[in-house]
């Protein structure tokens, strides 16, 4: 086998963007370099390790293996840079961190803007899933740090509180539940949703949890961010779930009222993971230490 680590890291940021114009970029290589970099890799090991199609790349059985022990290869020359002090000299760190729908948009940019700003020299790459599908990511070492709800499994992860995120539901002025203190999921899906992308985590929750009653979220427009769900609430489109405190952002507004979703997948708590604490680099740990609760924060 012939290939460098120069190979693993633009083998990497090929498969976590999907792109081979995109892996070169993040590597600072020309696309043509970098093809005849992984088409070197592909002949050194002897099988192919991309599929290439119209909408990009992915890694085949043999690149997830790839893939699975690069990182951890370069993980370990990144802590032996930081035991030789070569971190300090330049040496940047990159994070890779996956987030559900509520993580990103309510309750990380203050403590990751934090970090980023005490941190020049980390970059974090930051990607929104539904939990689920981000545990596989944790456990194959393809993500450093992940920050899931608590109805998955967590076993064999390290894990840690990050910040209470209970879902409620916002109704407009004059709505048949708006009355009501609290409100089953079943009962608002006899109503039309103001909803978020089809493809952000929480709508994919909100679909598995209809879909385990036989029911379909009844979205009428979907929109960007809770704000935007908020103010379609608000000029009475439908009714709109999401974290209480993008919620209480909007309650009152133009009559709009704040109810509990009675159901206790809807009560959830956020947590900070990892395949392991000790296997990550300094950098990454450092990010889970600064994104964990601190006093006053909702847990």
């Amino acid at each position: 086998m012939h290939f460098d680590l120069t190979d693993l890291r633009l083998f990497l940021n090929t498969t976590e963007t999907g792109s081979i114009t995109a892996g070169a970029a993040r590597t600072h290589l020309a696309l043509a370099s970098a093809s005849a970099r992984l088409r070197g890799l592909e002949d050194s090991l002897g099988t192919a390790l991309l599929t290439r199609g119209r909408r990009g790349v992915r890694p085949t059985p043999a690149g997830q293996a790839l893939a699975y022990h690069a990182r951890s290869l370069l993980q370990h020359v990144e802590r032996m840079r930081e035991d030789l002090g070569d971190y300090a000299s330049g040496f940047k760190g990159r994070v890779r961190l996956l987030c559900n729908t509520a993580a990103v948009t309510e309750h990380l940019p203050e403590p990751l803007g934090a970090f980023l700003r005490d941190h020049p020299s980390i970059d974090v790459d930051l990607q929104e899933e539904p939990s689920h599908r981000i545990l596989p990511e944790l456990r194959a070492g393809t993500a450093d740090v992940g920050i899931v709800s608590d109805a998955v499994d967590l076993g064999g992860l390290y894990a840690t509180p990050f910040r209470r995120d209970r879902l409620v539901l916002l109704a407009p002025r004059g709505h048949a539940l708006a009355r009501r203190a609290r409100v089953r999921y079943s009962e608002t899906l006899d109503h039309p949703h103001v909803g978020l992308p089809a493809t952000t985590a929480l709508c994919v929750y909100l679909d598995d949890q209809a879909a385990r009653i036989g029911r379909s979220l009844p979205a009428r427009v979907r929109v960007q961010g809770f704000d935007a769900v908020a103010r379609l609430v608000i000029q009475g489109a439908g009714l709109g779930i999401m974290p209480e405190s993008a919620a209480r952002r909007w309650r009152g507004r133009g009559g709009a009222r704040l109810l509990i979703l009675d159901e206790t997948w809807a009560d959830r708590r956020l947590m900070l993971c990892a395949r392991t604490l000790e296997g990550l680099p300094h950098y990454a740990r450092a990010l889970i230490l600064a994104l964990q609760p601190k006093a006053g924060d909702p847990l």
